[in-house]
């Protein structure tokens, strides 16, 4: 799933490209696109028709178009494959199109998401005073908002009983981790996926934290990571963070490090990457 360096591209492009157009008409071609949207299809496209877009915004993995002057927002969910494309009016429609939003202005482009799988999807929702959508007012800050409270953090993750990698992943106490970039920090800050939270001292959680925000900064320079042609921009370009990966998809390549072969172990359903001698395993792991 996209993490939040790929969501960011996303954002960046909607900010160019979308925000402050008035909405002609929205058409929903395939019902499971907007199954979060309890109120159905048609209530989607009526509610939207004749609305102006505010600039997007994101929270952690979270994509929102707000409306200007409606207190709701569009709030969309990639998904496995789930795109936000800007394309011209006449481009050919894409075999998975699920969603069409044009414009009422002469700029000559409309918005499409298209999903292969249908995992994703467009909904609206009403925002809580503080303009998120209400749905996604439980998910914490993301390490590169300048409003994230450190010292928080650093309090949450001792307190926790649990390991790092789980921590990283808890979307209550930071948000836009996912599986490649907490390999990679970890990697990055030479600690096991199944290291205790409370054995880490405060450096080295800050240490930790100062890792995640270089990898993510680092991946959103080069358009973020794509292992295959599901994840694009706005402009259907693909991301290269793959090409720079430390740990991730690195099984049996030699450390970058120390030479040490990369190892995989299969982690809550998906994989974790790591160096057996930089980042040794603990004595013992928590039940």
């Amino acid at each position: 799933m996209p993490e939040l360096p790929e969501v960011e591209v996303v954002r960046r492009g909607l900010a160019r490209w979308v925000a402050h157009r008035p909405v002609a008409s929205a058409e929903v071609l395939h019902p499971r696109a907007v199954r979060r949207h309890l109120a159905g299809g048609e209530d989607f496209a009526r509610r939207l028709c004749g609305v102006t877009f505010a600039t997007p915004h994101r929270r952690g993995k979270y994509l929102w178009l707000p409306v200007e002057d409606a207190g709701f927002s569009v709030l969309a969910h990639l998904g496995m494959s789930g795109q936000l494309l800007v394309k011209t009016e006449a481009a050919p429609d894409e075999k998975h199109l699920r969603i069409r939003i044009r414009f009422a202005d002469a700029l000559g482009t409309e918005l499409r998401f298209v999903d292969q799988r249908t995992f994703g999807g467009l909904s609206l929702h009403e925002n809580t005073a503080e303009g998120l959508p209400e749905v996604i007012a439980h998910i914490a800050r993301d390490p590169l908002d300048p409003d994230f409270d450190e010292e928080s953090f650093h309090t949450a993750l001792r307190r926790r009983r649990t390991t790092v990698k789980r921590a990283l992943l808890d979307q209550s106490l930071i948000s836009g981790v996912g599986n490649i970039y907490a390999d990679e920090a970890l990697w990055r800050a030479r600690l096991h996926y199944d290291r205790p939270t409370a054995t880490l001292t405060r450096p080295k959680s800050a240490e930790l934290l100062g890792h995640v925000r270089e990898v993510m900064t680092a991946a959103l320079d080069v358009g973020g990571t794509s292992f295959d042609s599901l994840y694009v921009n706005v402009n259907g370009e693909s991301g290269y963070f793959d090409r720079s990966l430390d740990a991730y998809g690195r099984e049996d390549e030699p450390c970058r490090r120390c030479g040490t072969p990369m190892r995989r172990r299969p982690w809550m359903n998906r994989s974790s990457y790591f160096c057996p001698r930089c980042q040794r395993a603990p004595r013992a792991v928590p039940a």
